[in-house]
């Protein structure tokens, strides 16, 4: 008599989040506000972005292509979503959190060299997905602090018939396979686009979508229909039927006010509830205590500050979005609402340009960057700050022209970091010792800044000090230069 096969065991459940149509429709938002509501109900969740480009990671991508990379307390570089990740779930991730295909790819590859598939033709199906279905079942693993979370949120980069994609979808529904499909949730995210001279909202490209997710072998538990309005309940029993999902798994996502109004959105279609019924969760009523607070907040601000982010990459605000995100936190926080202009550094490097784009805010953000383009400007916007006494924070790059422009006004006219001018007579910023090796060329870029979280201890007394009311502080890093001092 032939035995029933038996699943891995596992307590954890899995959702895995694709998308199809188009790029950039929200999965990493989306992801994450399922997070927050199944945090809301008392579940303990973490998340993952695969990543389907063969960078190792977007340490060394150029940040108009990729926007910000995302430092973990680790010191993972990693996609910014992780950032919207952590952000969302209020905790920290670990490197673990992002996975590329240059990753996966490299270690297959060190592990063919050392001999340790005997022999075996090494080949996408199994030993890639094999790789990435180790990565994905490992985020079920105890975290730092010793717990096992209850469900792991896996977002699946690049859309639905991408080639680079191809190998982890078909590795989530090994996932699917060998956890047990009670164990297993599959959200798509998908673009209804709505067609202005014929007045109509159009279901075909979703259709089409998920056809084509059904041809690797997945069928979506449910949809996200993204769209600049609402989904009429007739569509969603047409795209239901079309697609063969309950129609409570068709759920209607307009564009809201801010991304922080998306749990709520989602909330209020179902969704989260829809999740625990279908994965067997226990369930419990979302505490809204905290994120209402912080709707409130949003969405009732007693005052406006205009901040004024001087910047070299300023076309795509995606470079700065952890940077812009924590100006907007602040602001919640003090019950304001912030107001962020963007200024293309080269615009400031003049008196007349700083008057003209930074007369009227209330304070100056320079934030990181690389190389020496637009540094004169950031060494302008500074300079129009101190001289009229304007609230100004630096950040990495941006605070290296702080302390040379502080440098020069007070006599060291050839300040200058050795980043920009190697040779400078007066280094107000150099090269950190082990980072030399690297800036001459002889090491590797990627991976090999000074990167996470360190311990850091204030002056007594100094601005900064009482800015975080305390002397002793950790901070993420990203840098290879810091203060001669």
């Amino acid at each position: 008599m032939s035995q029933s096969r038996t699943h891995t065991r596992t307590d954890t459940k899995h959702i895995f989040v694709s998308g199809g149509v188009a790029s950039s429709l929200g999965k990493g938002l989306t992801a994450s506000s399922l997070g927050q509501l199944l945090t809301a109900r008392g579940m303990r969740v973490t998340m993952q972005k695969l990543d389907p480009y063969l960078n190792v990671d977007p340490g060394t991508m150029n940040p108009f292509q990729h926007g910000e990379v995302f430092v973990t307390e680790d010191g993972a570089e990693t996609d910014l979503d992780v950032g919207h990740y952590e952000r969302f779930l209020d905790r920290d991730l670990s490197g673990q959190a992002n996975v590329t295909t240059g990753q996966v790819y490299s270690t297959v590859i060190a592990k063919e060299r050392r001999g340790e598939y005997l022999g075996d033709t090494v080949q996408v199906i199994p030993h890639i997905t094999d790789e990435i279905k180790a990565r994905i079942l490992a985020m079920a693993g105890p975290d730092l602090q010793g717990e096992v979370p209850d469900v792991v949120i896996t977002e699946i980069g690049g859309t639905v018939g991408d080639i680079e994609s191809q190998p982890f979808l078909e590795a989530a529904r090994q996932v699917r396979h060998d956890v047990g499909r009670d164990n297993v949730f599959f959200l798509h995210v998908s673009l209804v686009p709505y067609l202005a001279p014929s007045g109509e909202l159009k279901t075909k490209p979703t259709q089409h979508s998920v056809a084509a997710l059904r041809n690797i072998g997945i069928q979506p538990d449910a949809l996200i229909l993204r769209c600049d309005r609402e989904v009429p309940e007739g569509l969603k029993k047409k795209i239901a039927l079309m697609c063969d999902v309950d129609v409570d798994g068709c759920i209607s996502t307009p564009d809201a006010p801010s991304i922080y109004d998306i749990p709520k959105v989602l909330h209020r279609e179902g969704l989260d509830a829809y999740v625990v019924r279908q994965l067997g969760l226990p369930f419990r009523d979302v505490d809204w205590t905290v994120w209402g607070n912080l709707l409130d907040r949003v969405h009732q601000p007693r005052e406006t500050v205009k901040v004024a982010l001087v910047g070299k990459y300023v076309d795509l605000p995606d470079a700065y979005l952890s940077v812009t995100e924590a100006l907007r936190a602040g602001g919640f926080a003090n019950r304001a609402k912030v107001e962020i202009t963007w200024v293309q550094s080269d615009d400031v490097e003049s008196d007349a340009g700083a008057s003209a784009l930074l007369g009227d805010v209330d304070g100056i953000l320079i934030p990181g960057g690389f190389g020496i383009r637009g540094i004169e400007g950031k060494l302008g916007a500074i300079r129009f700050a101190r001289a009229r006494k304007i609230p100004l924070l630096g950040l990495c790059l941006g605070l290296q022209c702080v302390v040379i422009e502080a440098a020069r006004s007070v006599g060291l006219s050839d300040a200058n970091s050795t980043e920009f001018e190697p040779d400078t007579t007066e280094p107000v910023i150099s090269t950190m010792a082990d980072q030399e090796d690297v800036v001459a060329g002889e090491a590797d870029l990627g991976g090999t800044m000074r990167l996470g979280a360190y311990p850091a201890t204030l002056a007594k007394g100094s601005i900064v000090a009482q800015a975080y009311g305390s002397e002793n502080v950790s901070e993420r890093h990203r840098h290879r230069f810091e203060v001669n001092n």
